[in-house]
């Protein structure tokens, strides 16, 4: 065993088998953690933990792979397309320097994009494990990500949002109701983005018809996306619907990705079918990927890591497809996984910090299911949490319940609140565009007009007509 694995404290001798024992233990308490039996067995060893992962240095995470190169198209990906050159700033740090380093007023977001590239997602959750709330979100602040489809997102100042219309039927009415409903909240500058109630090509054709049209209508700069199956969305293509972004849910193991019927090459491939239709007008960034702490474990796919350095993986493969927007639902699997309000916070914050850490545009489902430990009071805590830290979008949805899938998130008002007490604007061209539409006055970023404007007069008779 390395000595390295090993801590004295006092007549107490702490041995760690591995690396991926010593990151597991070191991680804040979690229930999928303690699920998967690789959770510290006290808040004592959990220290002990973080104080030897302190002192390891980074290069460790580049010569001991925690899932074997062989075995992982995950870690050839980590390993093969690592910036030597990029890494060479931080190459002399431990972990602890390392947190240090990201800490110092003198570290900007000029030389966190520096060495982006240089860090992998194993050093990113390594750091994360030693960081206070506050230094997640100080360091999350620092890093400036912006991306660019019909309009600019994540630009320091600015919060966008999902719309996220999704209805039990699919019922189009029903949608189109909710879309106009968002957007007279100011929702919808990330995406207007549907998960179908029914999961086909032909429905998801007919659902981006919808999107399009209302887009294309009032000539709305955002984009459009239906939350189907990456092959849906390459056959979409195929038979000539308007899909502007290519929706996947990812995984930081290549075999939780199996389970969900994708490889690097089907992304790939799905990343220049879109690429290809040119639909962009600002910009080129035509992925969305949602990800999860725990859909490893729950995919049994995690190979005895735990699970938030399972996620951070997951970032490594959003990272190979230039993304205009990555989101962690990370309420959604469940108690089982993230127990309360207390652990949906700290994982929020760790995930949208390594995620932004590795060059990642992060948003955040700030979201809970009915039965969990947790209600809304504790997703207004890390929705303001998150609009301190700068994340780049959150969802929005009636009412914060999404009478779909079942859960509890963010609602369009929530917007309003995180953007009016944190002095946050959405997209530039959607903050334009709100005023041009009377949505919004012309004097104000956060405020909205209180009456339907002239130009959304009768907006379902319209939807109806399509």
């Amino acid at each position: 065993m390395p000595t390295h694995y090993r801590y004295q404290l006092g007549t107490h001798l702490y041995q760690f088998a591995s690396l991926a024992e010593v990151m597991a233990k070191a991680s804040p308490l979690r229930s999928g953690d303690q699920l998967a039996g690789v959770a510290a067995q006290s808040a004592e060893e959990r220290v002990v933990a973080q104080m030897v992962l302190a002192e390891l240095p980074l290069t460790v995470f580049l010569n001991e792979a925690l899932i074997p190169y062989e075995q992982d198209e995950v870690t050839r990906l980590i390993i093969d397309e690592h910036d030597a050159e990029a890494f060479m700033t931080i190459a002399h740090l431990t972990v602890g320097d390392f947190r240090n380093w990201l800490l110092q007023e003198t570290t900007t977001a000029v030389e966190l994009a520096r060495i982006q590239s240089g860090v992998t997602p194993e050093m990113a959750a390594a750091v994360s494990k030693i960081m206070r709330n506050q230094d997640l979100i100080l360091v999350a602040k620092k890093c400036h990500v912006v991306t660019q489809f019909r309009n600019t997102i994540g630009l320091s100042g600015h919060l966008s949002t999902r719309l996220q219309p999704n209805h039990p039927t699919d019922d189009i009415n029903g949608i189109a109701a909710s879309i106009f409903d968002g957007l007279m909240y100011g929702n919808g500058d990330a995406v207007i983005g549907i998960n179908p109630a029914t999961d086909n090509v032909k429905q998801a054709t007919k659902l981006m018809h919808l999107m399009d049209d209302v887009i294309q209508h009032y000539e709305i700069p955002t984009q459009s996306c239906v939350l189907t199956h990456v092959t849906n969305t390459i056959e979409a293509i195929e038979l000539g619907a308007p899909v502007d972004l290519v929706f996947q849910s990812i995984a930081g193991t290549e075999s939780t990705n199996q389970g969900f019927g994708i490889n690097l090459n089907l992304l790939a491939e799905a990343h220049d079918a879109a690429l290809s239709l040119k639909r962009g007008t600002v910009g080129h960034n035509v992925m969305y990927f949602e990800t999860g702490q725990g859909s490893a474990l729950s995919a049994n796919g995690h190979h005895g890591i735990d699970q938030q350095t399972c996620e951070a993986r997951a970032y490594a493969v959003a990272r190979k497809f230039d993304p205009l927007l990555v989101n962690t639902v990370v309420g959604f699997i469940g108690p089982e996984y993230l127990f309360d309000g207390k652990q949906i916070t700290r994982a929020g914050l760790e995930d949208h910090f390594c995620g932004k850490l590795l060059g990642l545009p992060m948003g955040c489902d700030i979201c809970y299911t009915n039965h969990a430990d947790a209600d809304q009071n504790d997703m207004d805590n890390l929705l303001t949490l998150l609009g301190v830290a700068e994340c780049s979008f959150i969802m929005g949805i009636p009412g914060s319940d999404d009478i779909m899938l079942n859960y509890q998130t963010t609602s369009f008002h929530d917007a309003l609140y995180a953007r009016q007490v944190l002095g946050l604007r959405p997209a530039p061209e959607f903050d334009t565009w709100l005023k041009k539409m009377q949505i919004a006055p012309s004097d104000s970023h956060t405020q909205l007009c209180d009456t339907l404007p002239p130009s959304f007069a009768r907006p379902l008779q319209f939807i109806q007509e399509v």
